[in-house]
């Protein structure tokens, strides 16, 4: 038997998947925080402004897909071959999901900083 054939019994690693689901509400995540973070502070705006026109929005989710990317990377080759608890994953993700929503949303950011 090839040392890449199954086995009966044997389990598919489910690290990848959970990597990519993790990775993903991190960047969701990445995306709300830098959202705010470039509406609270001109001088942040003014960093992620990658490309004139369409103003920091540019920096905000390139930055984001960058982060989004990275940690997909680094969690995909860290869990390869292993088996994680993948409902904590999923709740850590969808968590993480909901509080990028949640700071991307005008009211709750402009209660954040205190409009």
């Amino acid at each position: 038997m090839n040392s890449g054939e199954m086995r009966d019994g044997d389990a598919i690693p489910n690290g990848p998947g959970a990597a990519a689901i993790l990775s993903t509400g991190i960047g969701c995540f990445a995306l709300g925080v830098l959202s705010t973070l470039s509406d609270a502070f001109p001088a942040v705006s003014n960093r992620l402004t990658f490309y004139g026109p369409t103003g920091d929005l540019s920096g905000v989710t390139t930055t984001a897909i960058v982060i989004w990317l990275v940690v997909w990377v680094i969690l995909g080759r860290r869990w390869s071959n292993r088996q994680v608890a993948i409902a904590r994953i999923n709740v850590a993700a969808l968590a993480l999901l909901a509080l990028g929503v949640l700071l991307t949303f005008p009211p709750f950011m402009d209660l954040l900083q205190g409009k």
